[in-house]
C-alpha cells in the first residue's frame, strides 16, 4: 500500500492577498496543484471568482467617521482608478474596482471601530509614482504617514516600492508596487 502522503496529497496552495497588480485592489490565490481524491490524480487549478480556491470575496474596515472615511478613500482609491465609493441604506460604503470590493462601515455592536495591531491593508499601484500620489492624497484627505518614508525595500526579486499610511480610521495602510519580473 502507498503512503498515505501519496494516497490523499493535500494541494500546495499559496495565497496571499496581494494588491500588486495594476492599480487595483486584488486577491490572488495561486493554486500549484491539488490531489484529486476521485480520479486520483494531480491536477492543476485556476483560480476564479467564487470557485474554491478564491481567498476573498471583499476586504471591510471599520470607522467612526464615515464620512470623512469616505472622503478620505475617495482620494486614496480614486488616484489608483477607482470611481467614488457609494454607500448603502445602511451606511457602508463599497468600492468596486477590476472586480474587487473594498468597503467601510460602523461596527454593527455600536462600540468605536478601531484598528487591528499588526494588521494592514494593501493596495496595488502601477507605479512609484502612483504610489506616491495615493500616498499624498491619503494624506491631504486626513491620513497620517507612518512606518518608514516611501521608497524602495529589498533585493532582486523581492524589491518593491512601499508607502505606508494611517487612514482617519486608524488603519494601516499600504500602496505598493512590484517591478515587472525581468525576462
Amino acid at each position: 500500500m502507498r503512503p498515505v502522503r501519496e494516497r490523499i496529497a493535500p494541494r500546495r496552495m499559496e495565497a496571499a492577498f496581494s494588491v500588486f497588480q495594476g492599480a487595483r485592489l486584488t486577491c490572488v490565490a495561486r493554486v500549484a496543484t491539488h490531489y484529486d481524491r476521485h480520479t486520483a490524480t494531480t491536477v492543476a487549478a485556476t483560480p476564479h471568482s467564487g470557485d474554491q480556491y478564491t481567498m476573498f470575496s471583499h476586504v471591510m474596515l471599520g470607522a467612526s467617521d464615515l464620512e470623512k472615511s469616505k472622503q478620505f478613500y475617495d482620494a486614496l482609491l480614486g488616484t489608483l482608478g477607482c470611481k467614488p465609493g457609494f454607500t448603502d441604506p445602511k451606511g457602508r460604503t463599497f468600492w468596486r474596482h477590476a472586480g474587487n470590493t473594498f468597503a467601510i462601515t460602523a461596527p454593527i455592536n455600536g462600540e468605536p471601530a478601531c484598528h487591528g495591531n499588526g494588521t494592514t491593508t494593501g493596495f496595488a499601484a502601477a507605479s512609484p509614482e502612483q504610489a506616491d500620489a495615493a500616498h499624498a492624497a491619503g494624506l491631504a484627505a486626513g491620513g497620517v504617514t507612518c512606518e518608514d518614508p516611501p521608497g524602495w525595500r529589498g533585493e532582486g526579486a523581492g524589491r518593491m516600492y512601499l508607502a505606508y499610511l494611517r487612514d482617519p480610521a486608524g488603519n494601516k495602510l499600504c500602496l505598493l508596487h512590484r517591478p515587472a519580473k525581468a525576462a
